[in-house]
């Protein structure tokens, strides 16, 4: 990291008028939550995640499913946003204005102050059902018991009775199109889009600071390795969202 590329990115935020920060799952692994694929450790390592995320195998196997998604529900829970959520929330209350688009699916963003996320693909903590689409009732606390490798049947809907579902976007299902029409025009619009810990490979999210760019914003780019953003930032700063971001809001 070079202390010039710092300074830069420093003057473009505190320029900045219409702030977007895009993040992704490199912010959450700093308060200890795996990402997707490396979430599949001890009882859970014999199944295959890209598996799990999907229609058919909530289907096959809602107690499964379900099962797996508590559990990730349940280690979110007992984590803490990092230094990097912080900052973002600091970004915002110097910022008013600034939309915060995330790819993650926890709920640390808004524990670590921030107002209202876009949630690209969905959130652990807005279960629905599978069968009418209403949202159902938010899981409660924390299980007292280990959850790994356990299968739990779902709960039942409220108002048709069918199964209750984790409320993300699986593998074969699009964006919300509402969240994701928001998020593009939020990129349209900004002059500078700050992109955390996200590797720019999953589309169509990785479409966001491209769209950001095309129109003229700044793009300042932190992630620990290189990216195919690179060629898109301004500014890249290769290190940890937690210890780089908060030297942008001193």
């Amino acid at each position: 990291m070079v202390p010039d590329s710092v300074d830069k990115a420093r003057a473009l935020l505190a320029g900045a008028r219409r702030v977007v920060v895009f993040t992704g799952a490199g912010v959450s692994a700093e308060s200890g939550i795996p990402t997707f694929r490396d979430s599949l450790t001890g009882l859970w390592e014999r199944f295959d995640a890209q598996a799990l995320a999907t229609p058919e195998a909530f289907r096959a196997d809602p107690a499964l499913v379900w099962g797996w998604y508590e559990w990730r529900r349940t280690a979110v829970s007992r984590a803490s946003p990092n230094a990097a959520h912080r900052a973002i929330a600091t970004v915002e209350a110097r910022h008013p204005g600034t939309v915060v688009i995330t790819q993650n699916v926890d709920d640390l963003h808004e524990r670590a102050g921030s107002a209202a996320p876009l949630h690209l693909h969905g959130s652990l903590f807005a279960p629905r059902c599978a069968d009418c689409g209403r949202p159902a009732a938010r899981p409660d606390g924390t299980a007292d018991e280990p959850l790994e490798g356990r299968r739990l049947p779902p709960p039942a809907c409220a108002h048709c009775a069918g199964p209750v579902r984790p409320g993300v976007v699986w593998f074969g299902e699009a964006l919300p199109a509402d969240v994701l029409d928001r998020a593009v025009e939020a990129a349209a619009s900004c002059d500078l889009l700050l992109t955390v810990g996200t590797s720019g490979l999953v589309h169509p999210a990785a479409e966001i600071p491209h769209v950001a760019a095309r129109l003229g914003a700044a793009v300042v780019q932190i992630n620990p390795q290189p990216t195919p953003l690179d060629a898109v930032a301004d500014v890249n700063l290769h290190g940890a969202a937690a210890e780089i971001l908060p030297l942008l809001t001193r």
